[in-house]
């Protein structure tokens, strides 16, 4: 089975009972974090019992997305790292700001001990994904990411602003899961996405379906999910914690 499972739906900071950005898809077998932000780590090991995923990506160095990377880290010392004599690493595609936050947060054992760190621009092969990025506008460094297997395509926005390279990013994707953070754009610069800009470009990419996420806290979610379907005739979901979503 291919599903991919709503560890948090947030951005800046969780709602009560709600956690920051976090994603588990999972794919013969195989499966990957996609961010990990504040609260999204205890959503993981209650769908994760059995075993700790295969791989990370985080997005960008924001701690709404990352922040929990650091618990995850302690948990794979902990039990992994503890039961094998080969001290296995955790894969872990991100930014070097990312990598930064970590050895902040805890030096000891050192992130580079915990994680086989690979550079987020570069293309890669994980299990059966293989991941493509995409520069994308926001206030640091973030890479949209593509993960295509045989047969299942998901792309994810992690956080940006309007750019014609998302209807690459979800060129034919059975899901894209996008930004939704501004009801209404803001002035200036943008560096984040209303929903109906997330339902315009989910259907420039031609996407069969989209799952809003990283709502700013307070946020009337099933209003913006009317401000999508006003955009886009596929299927809109709405990022709610331990959803799961059959792919």
């Amino acid at each position: 089975m291919s599903q991919l499972t709503v560890l948090g739906s947030c951005g800046a900071f969780p709602e009560p009972g709600r956690a920051c950005a976090g994603f588990l898809l999972e794919h013969d077998g195989f499966r990957v974090v996609l961010d990990l932000g504040f609260g999204a780590a205890s959503r993981l090991f209650a769908h994760s019992r059995d075993r700790l995923p295969d791989a990370v990506v985080v997005t960008h160095e924001h701690p709404d997305h990352c922040a929990d990377v650091s618990a995850l880290g302690r948990a794979w010392h902990f039990t992994v790292q503890d039961r094998s004599s080969e001290r296995p690493r955790l894969p872990l595609h991100c930014t070097p700001g990312t990598v930064r936050r970590l050895e902040a947060l805890e030096p000891r054992p050192d992130p580079g001990e915990l994680f086989e760190v690979h550079d987020l621009g570069e293309p890669a092969t994980l299990g059966p994904f293989r991941l493509t990025t995409f520069a994308l506008p926001h206030h640091l460094p973030n890479f949209g990411v593509r993960l295509s297997a045989p047969g299942l395509t998901v792309a994810y926005t992690g956080d940006t602003g309007p750019s014609p390279v998302l209807a690459d990013l979800g060129r034919d994707a059975d899901l894209l899961i996008s930004d939704a953070t501004h009801r209404t754009p803001p002035d200036g610069p943008r560096f984040l996405l209303t929903a109906t800009e997330a339902g315009h470009w989910a259907a420039a990419a031609g996407a069969r379906r989209l799952l809003l996420t990283h709502f700013w806290p307070g946020t009337d979610r099933a209003a913006a999910a009317a401000e999508a379907r006003a955009e886009f005739d596929g299927e809109v979901l709405v990022a709610e914690e331990d959803l799961t979503v059959v792919l």
